[in-house]
């Protein structure tokens, strides 16, 4: 096997689709996300002006907002998806907003979700959809089925909405022939997703995968729950999909753990949750036969990894079991460069209105001053590209 060629440092590949400006742009954006400060002195600012219902939507519109997301609808982000397959990155349509707890708006989320999925059907640049589970019930009602507690008949048939959200979904992607991936959430809440994830796996995985889990890798106990569930697949006969991410939640987790007293489920350490990501693209790529992946990762050295391993195996860049995927306005070095050498890639692109996005874009900021060299890289790798411009 070749030595995987290093990739990644190509600016011009990298920001091949951003002009001047919008490098600037970019470049003024992670400079400011890099002082935690003043992260959080504009996310409590942000936060008043929207209740206080000042007219910020503007400001916000053409700075963060069109850097982190592809628009207020679906029409709004097609010439922006369009662009980006141009270069060979898909898009998946991310409905972001978040925070919503009544039956109308998880049936709107239904309805955005069935509308992508018609809309990935006849738009090549468009091959998956995607939801939050918390997108279509509430959390506290996922704990309570996943704790097995026993439901007021008013809870059982909220929760029969729930599932049938979910079956609505995911028969229409598998009429399509669109892949659904479902989001991973608090630990708490994530045993009954698991549970009616599986279910639709189980239904709808028939000939290939349909349906992709999200396993968060900074759980300690994610690996082990991906060699039980391929056992069962195995016996029963279906294919699986899974989406693995580090995850979002781990300051949330481990808070919780304290409080309640139990054992937090998040991995000790940074390093153990790199392993066990590793692990976990180590095994798929094992069982490719019967697991498909969706790597959703920032990380160069998990990139790389799963490029070695492929080129180990003797796979094809754009086999179809295999995805990379980013999230859009960040890491365009990763994903970029990989479309570049013909790897499936496709880019997480969030839209909604300017205020509902909001809570996405805030822990987009929060999460950016926490990861450790995120926003160096990438204040980096824009700073190289503008030096490179201002040379030729």
């Amino acid at each position: 096997m070749q030595k995987t060629e290093r990739i990644f440092d190509n600016t011009e590949i990298a920001f091949s689709l951003k002009n001047d400006s919008e490098l600037e742009r970019a470049y003024f954006l992670f400079k400011m996300i890099s002082i935690e400060p003043l992260v959080k002195i504009g996310t409590a600012a942000t936060n008043f002006a929207i209740k206080a219902k000042l007219p910020i939507e503007g400001l916000i519109r053409s700075t963060v907002f069109d850097h982190f997301c592809g628009g207020v609808n679906e029409d709004d982000c097609l010439p922006v998806i369009d662009k980006m397959f141009s270069k060979g990155v898909s898009s998946v349509l991310d409905y972001s907003v978040e925070g919503k707890d009544i039956e109308d708006e998880f049936d709107t989320a239904v309805k955005k979700v069935l509308k992508i999925i018609d809309f990935a059907k006849n738009i090549d640049a468009i091959p998956i959809a995607v939801f939050k589970p918390t997108g279509f019930g509430r959390l506290s009602l996922y704990e309570k089925v996943g704790a097995g507690e026993n439901l007021s008949e008013k809870e059982q048939l909220e929760w029969a909405k729930v599932v049938e959200r979910y079956d609505t979904v995911c028969s229409k992607a598998k009429e399509n022939d669109v892949a659904v991936l479902i989001d991973a959430e608090e630990s708490w809440m994530q045993d009954a997703a698991d549970d009616l994830v599986t279910k639709m796996m189980k239904k709808y995985n028939t000939e290939k995968p349909i349906v992709f889990n999200t396993l968060q890798m900074y759980r300690h106990d994610r690996l082990d729950f991906l060699k039980k569930e391929h056992k069962r697949a195995i016996k029963e006969n279906y294919f699986l999909g899974y989406k693995l991410v580090r995850g979002a939640y781990m300051e949330k987790e481990n808070e919780r753990a304290e409080d309640l007293g139990y054992k937090s489920p998040i991995c000790e350490s940074k390093l153990a949750t790199d392993e066990n990501f590793n692990s976990g693209l180590q095994y798929i790529i094992d069982n490719l036969e019967r697991i498909s992946v969706f790597a959703g990762t920032h990380n160069e050295e998990s990139s790389y990894l799963l490029m070695e391993l492929m080129d180990k195996k003797g796979l094809k860049n754009n086999d179809s079991r295999i995805w990379f995927g980013q999230l859009y306005g960040m890491s365009d070095h990763i994903s970029f460069n990989l479309a570049n050498k013909g790897y499936n890639v496709a880019k997480y692109m969030p839209f909604g209105p300017v205020k509902d996005v909001m809570p996405y874009l805030i822990r987009r900021a929060e999460e950016n001053t926490s990861v450790a060299g995120q926003t160096g890289r990438e204040l980096a790798l824009l700073s190289k590209e503008k030096q490179r411009r201002k040379t030729l």
